[in-house]
C-alpha cells in the first residue's frame, strides 16, 4: 500500500481568483435585468397584480430540475473545456439569446415562455459557479472566492438595475409598451454575459478529477455523512404522499385558487420518489438524486432553513418593489399612468442601490468574518436586510428609499457568499457538483411559494396594497436570521 501522502491544494494569486470569478459579473448582469423588468414587462403587456406572481412560477419549477441534474452530471464531466465550464458556455449562449428576444416579446404569454428559457439557462451555467469554486480553491481561500463572487454579483446588478433609468436619461426613448430604454438594456446585458464568461473560461483551468480527489483537503463521500438517515424513507415518503393528496383534496373541496395544486403536486411528488427509490441502492439517476438528498452533511440540514426564509424574503422584494413603489411613492395605480415608468425606472436605480451596497458590503463582510465567524456574521447581515425591506411603507418621500437598500445590500452580499463558504468544507468533493445543486433546492422552493403564495396574502391579508409584502419579506430575513446563528 502506498504511504505517499496526499498533496495540499494550491493556493492562487489575486488574480487568479478574480479570473475564477469574473463571468459572475455577466451572470449577475442578466439577472439584475431580470430582477429589475420582468414584472414591468408582465405588467405592459397586459398582467395585473395578482397574475404577477404565477407569471414568475415557470422559471423555479425549471430550476429545481436543472440544478441536480447539472451538478450530477457536471460531477462526472471531463473534456477539453473541463469539468464546469462546458455548462458555462452552454448557459452563455442560452442567456445571451433569451436576453435579446424578452423585451420584444410580442404577448404575455411569450414573455412567460421566455422568462423560463432564461432562468434555466442562467441556472445551467451560474449552478456550476459555485461548485467550480470549491474545486479549485483550498478551504482557507473559499471565502475569498465566494466573497468575490458577491464582488462582481454587486458590480454586475448594479449597472444592469440601473440601466433603463441610464439610457433614460441618455436620450433612448422610455416611451412605448415596452420601452426602447429596457430592450437595448436587455441587448447590452446579453453581450456582457457573453463576453464575460469567455473570459472565465479561457483564462482559468481545473483540476483533472484524479488530482482533485487526492487533496488532502478533499471530503471523503463519508464523511459529515449520517450513515442510515434513509432507513424510514418508505414511512416518510408515504407521509409527504399522502399529505401532498391531502392538501389536493381540500383545495377542490373549499374551491381555493388552483395554483396551489402547484404546491400539493410538488408534495406528492416527492412522496412517489420517496416511496419508489428512498433506502435502497443507488441505481439510476433518480434513485442517486434521491439517496444524496436523504444523506445531506449535518451542515447542510442546518442551512436549510436559513437559504429558505432568506430567499422567500429576496422573492418577495423582487416580485413586489415596481407594483409596490409604483403605487404606494408614484401614485400609478396601473401600467398605463403616466407615473408607472417614472417609478418603474426607480426601482431599477433602488435595485442598482441594493447591488451597489453588495459591492461594498463584499469588501467589509470578510473583516466581519474573522472577528465573529461565518454563521454569526450571516446572522448579522441577514437583520440588516429585514430592518431595511420592512422600513418600505413608512418611508414616504422616494428617494429616501436608497437608504434602506444599504441593509439589503449587506443582506445580499452575505446570502450569496457566507452560505457556500459554510457548506463548500462540509461536502465530498466528488459530490461537489450535485450537493451545491441540491443546495439551490432551497432557493427554488421559496420561489416557488412567494409565487403561489405570496399573491393571496396580499390579496386576502394585506389588503390588495403590494408594498407591505416587503414587510412579509422583512419578516423572513428576521427567521433567516434566527435560523443562522444555530449553524454550526
Amino acid at each position: 500500500m502506498s504511504t505517499t501522502a496526499a498533496a495540499a491544494r494550491p493556493q492562487v494569486s489575486f488574480w487568479q481568483i478574480w479570473n475564477m470569478c469574473f463571468g459572475f459579473l455577466g451572470l449577475q448582469f442578466a439577472f439584475g435585468l431580470q430582477n429589475a423588468n420582468v414584472s414591468r414587462i408582465f405588467q405592459a403587456l397586459g398582467a395585473n397584480i395578482d397574475a404577477i406572481p404565477v407569471l414568475w412560477i415557470a422559471a423555479p419549477l425549471t430550476g429545481l430540475l436543472v440544478q441536480p441534474l447539472v451538478g450530477h452530471y457536471s460531477d462526472r464531466t471531463w473534456n477539453r473545456l473541463g469539468r464546469r465550464r462546458p455548462y458555462f458556455l452552454t448557459g452563455a449562449i442560452l442567456a445571451s439569446l433569451a436576453l435579446i428576444l424578452m423585451p420584444r416579446s410580442p404577448a404575455l404569454w411569450a414573455a412567460a415562455g421566455l422568462l423560463w428559457i432564461l432562468d434555466a439557462s442562467i441556472n445551467i451555467a451560474m449552478e456550476p459557479f459555485r461548485a467550480f469554486v470549491g474545486d479549485n480553491l483550498a478551504p482557507a481561500q473559499r471565502p475569498t472566492g465566494y466573497a468575490m463572487q458577491s464582488f462582481f454579483i454587486g458590480v454586475g446588478a448594479v449597472v444592469a438595475s440601473m440601466m433603463p433609468w441610464i439610457l433614460t436619461r441618455a436620450g433612448v426613448s422610455n416611451d412605448g409598451v415596452i420601452p426602447d430604454s429596457v430592450r437595448l438594456s436587455f441587448d447590452v446585458g446579453a453581450g456582457v454575459l457573453a463576453v464575460a464568461m469567455l473570459w472565465t473560461i479561457v483564462s482559468t483551468r481545473e483540476y483533472p478529477p484524479d488530482q482533485l480527489h487526492r487533496f488532502a483537503d478533499a471530503t471523503p463521500d463519508s464523511e459529515a455523512v449520517r450513515p442510515g438517515s434513509a432507513a424510514h424513507a418508505q414511512r416518510i415518503g408515504l407521509a409527504w404522499l399522502s399529505a401532498g393528496l391531502a392538501a389536493a383534496a381540500i383545495i377542490w373541496k373549499l374551491h381555493q385558487d388552483q395554483q396551489l395544486y402547484v404546491l400539493s403536486g410538488g408534495m406528492t411528488a416527492w412522496g412517489a420518489l420517496k416511496l419508489l427509490y428512498g433506502g435502497r441502492p443507488p441505481k439510476n439517476l433518480p434513485s442517486q438524486l434521491v439517496r444524496d438528498i436523504e444523506d445531506m452533511p449535518d451542515r447542510m440540514r442546518q442551512l436549510v432553513p436559513v437559504q429558505f426564509f432568506a430567499w422567500l424574503a429576496l422573492f418577495a422584494m423582487w416580485i413586489y418593489t415596481t407594483p409596490g413603489v409604483t403605487r404606494t411613492h408614484f401614485h400609478a395605480m396601473t401600467a398605463n399612468d403616466a407615473s408607472y415608468n417614472e417609478g418603474a425606472n426607480w426601482v431599477g436605480v433602488l435595485f442598482g442601490a441594493y447591488n451597489g451596497f453588495a459591492a461594498l458590503a463584499a469588501i467589509v463582510i470578510p473583516l466581519l468574518v474573522r472577528r465573529i465567524g461565518l454563521a454569526r456574521s450571516h446572522g448579522v447581515n441577514l437583520f440588516l436586510g429585514a430592518a431595511g425591506l420592512a422600513s418600505f411603507p413608512f418611508v414616504h418621500d422616494p428617494d429616501w428609499l436608497l437608504l434602506p437598500m444599504l441593509g439589503v445590500g449587506f443582506a445580499w452580499a452575505s446570502i450569496v457568499s457566507l452560505p457556500y463558504a459554510l457548506l463548500a468544507d462540509s461536502v465530498p468533493s466528488r459530490k461537489m457538483g450535485v450537493y451545491m445543486g441540491i443546495f439551490n433546492f432551497f432557493i427554488v422552493i421559496p420561489q416557488i411559494l412567494a409565487a403561489l403564495v405570496l399573491g393571496l396574502v396580499v390579496r386576502g391579508v394585506l389588503g390588495g396594497e403590494p408594498i407591505y409584502a416587503l414587510v412579509v419579506g422583512g419578516a423572513s430575513f428576521v427567521v433567516a436570521g434566527l435560523c443562522a446563528l444555530r449553524v454550526r
